[in-house]
């Protein structure tokens, strides 16, 4: 790389004025990120407040129809990366199915998320102020008939949640039959 190439920096070299100004708000931005993480009522509250605002904006506007329905898919698919593990024990070989640990230093964890929940709030609370942004340009409010919206969403939500309680069945009785297959290990070898 010659000099002046990287992001960030001008043709001599020297952060930019623009630059060091984006990266101090992505720090300050971090920053607050890093803070708000134990307090996380806090968090759901301000987003629920937010989802509120919005709705109202909505409702007020008659309008942003589409913009909402997308919202919803995106929160949807938030929600199932949420309950969902990050490894599938339906995916899994025989052989390499839930296990207890090995080593001094590793920890038995059960269930680790695919989505974990401060991810899925900063995504979700982020999908909201987009969606709010949009709501100001009238690009975005596409003329569609509403109810139809609402039913393909309730109907994909449905579809969407049996699949979903049928995988965590399925997986319920593979951790079953490993649980119950570790258990005769321990009835043969310690009793």
């Amino acid at each position: 790389m010659s000099e002046g190439d990287s992001v960030g920096e001008s043709i001599h070299g020297k952060p930019s004025v623009v630059g060091a100004f984006f990266t101090r708000i992505g720090q300050v931005y971090q920053s607050w990120l890093d803070k708000s993480t134990p307090f996380y009522v806090a968090r759901w509250a301000a987003t629920l407040l937010l989802t509120a605002i919005y709705m109202i904006r909505v409702y007020i506007l008659q309008g942003w129809y589409i913009v909402t329905y997308a919202l919803g898919i995106y929160h949807l698919n938030l929600f199932i990366a949420f309950l969902s593990p990050k490894v599938d024990p339906s995916m899994l070989d025989e052989d390499d199915g839930p296990s207890l640990p090995t080593k001094q230093n590793e920890e038995f964890r059960p269930f680790i998320r695919r989505l974990p929940e401060f991810k899925f709030w900063h995504s979700a609370t982020k999908g909201i102020v987009i969606a709010m942004i949009c709501t100001f340009f009238e690009a975005f409010n596409v003329p569609v008939f509403w109810p139809i919206l609402v039913m393909y969403f309730i109907m994909l939500f449905c579809i969407t949640m049996k699949r979903q309680i049928k995988r965590k069945h399925k997986n319920t009785e593979i951790e079953n039959f490993y649980y119950n297959k570790w258990m005769k290990w321990v009835a043969i070898t310690f009793l």
